[in-house]
């Protein structure tokens, strides 16, 4: 999960957000970019572009709805905790939220600079690192 932010648009006039199918577009060049090692091991992961994280999911990651925003969540089994019978579960998810990111990220280079991010944290998330781990890394 990319971590909680506190929204600092929450409230401001919008900047003219991305359009959804920008954004989309912005997650799959993103998504593909990623170095052919990481694109590899990405099997059974699907990688989804939704609104908003529901409130049930922001509570059960201890968030306050009413507060904090999250970019970014990975919903699924992390490759170093896959047992042998695993070859038949669903696929992992990988959420990108779009209206967290385009409130608070108002133009197209911050906001891929934002998407780079949270994708890598999650794709992180993915091979088994902590959040305190990826920040280590830099996301």
């Amino acid at each position: 999960m990319a971590g909680p932010r506190r929204s600092a648009a929450r409230g401001r006039e919008a900047r003219g957000p991305v359009s959804r199918e920008r954004f989309s577009e912005i997650v799959a060049e993103e998504m593909d970019a990623l170095p052919d090692d990481v694109h590899r091991h990405l099997v059974n992961v699907a990688i989804v572009v939704e609104d908003e994280p529901d409130r049930e999911t922001l509570l059960d990651l201890g968030l306050d709805p009413e507060e904090d925003s999250l970019y970014g969540f990975y919903d699924g089994t992390p490759i170093d905790e896959r047992g042998d019978s695993f070859a038949f579960a669903l696929p992992d998810r990988i959420v990108i939220y779009y209206r967290p990111l385009t409130e608070d990220y108002g133009d197209e280079y911050h906001l891929r600079r934002e998407i780079r991010k949270t994708v890598v944290h999650e794709v992180g998330h993915f091979f088994g690192l902590s959040d305190r781990e990826i920040e280590r890394m830099g996301y």
